[in-house]
């Protein structure tokens, strides 16, 4: 379906099942939203895949994270909900953690799937580049020039003076759910979880990035606990 953002810019999102709203926000950033194999492990939830501006379906181009937040407001507005929750991945769950802490009393819950977390590290991006020969291809259709503006806003936004101490104080339940085998340190997952007052962190054992390719039913049985 189709839904028009506050600047008028026609936005698409894909609704997989029906039950308890829960918005899904895939990585890149600026890849089309390729969790759809995550909504049909949760068969008791209406699961809202958007598109961010710029790419796929959606029109628009390049923009901020200021405006990829109100583009989430703006479909919770149309589709008439007072809350729900969110399930991010990969860079999505950063987004995922911006859009609680921008606006906590529309989010029930988060699950901050193999986030990356509010960190820019040397160690962290040697670490991810020394094991990216050791995961295994993901191909996705993603807009170079909506990723290039959204990181470098990204960049900007986990240096706010007051970011640490706004995520100490939020009251959105949020776990961070890492795989044991994922190319990318828990390190920063770990840290926010021991940071913000209602959270947790959670290993799926075995598992990579993108566990629902070779682990579904295990990420399945693990998300249904965390969202029932």
């Amino acid at each position: 379906m189709f839904f028009i953002a506050r600047d008028g810019t026609q936005l698409f999102v894909e609704q997989v099942g029906k039950g308890a709203p829960l918005l899904l926000l895939s990585g890149g950033p600026a890849c089309v939203n390729y969790l759809r194999p995550v909504a049909e492990l949760l068969p008791k939830h209406a699961c809202f895949l958007p598109e961010p501006r710029g790419v796929g379906q959606s029109s628009g181009g390049p923009h901020d994270i200021a405006t990829a937040i109100a583009d989430l407001e703006a479909l919770r507005q149309h589709l008439g909900l007072e809350r729900w929750d969110v399930l991010g991945q990969s860079w999505g769950a950063d987004l995922g953690l911006a859009y609680a802490l921008a606006h906590p009393e529309r989010v029930a819950r988060l699950v901050s799937f193999a986030g990356t977390g509010v960190q820019y590290d040397r160690d962290w991006k040697a670490a991810y580049e020394a094991g990216k020969h050791l995961e295994a291809d993901f191909v996705v259709e993603y807009s170079p020039e909506v990723h290039a503006a959204l990181r470098a806003d990204w960049r900007r936004y986990i240096k706010q003076p007051d970011l640490l101490v706004r995520l100490a104080r939020l009251s959105v339940p949020v776990v961070f759910l890492h795989m044991q085998h994922d190319i990318r340190p828990s390190w920063p997952a770990q840290q926010l979880a021991q940071l913000l007052p209602y959270a947790q962190f959670v290993e799926l054992p075995d598992a990579a990035h993108n566990a629902w390719l070779t682990h579904s039913h295990e990420l399945g049985a693990v998300l249904n606990r965390l969202f029932s």
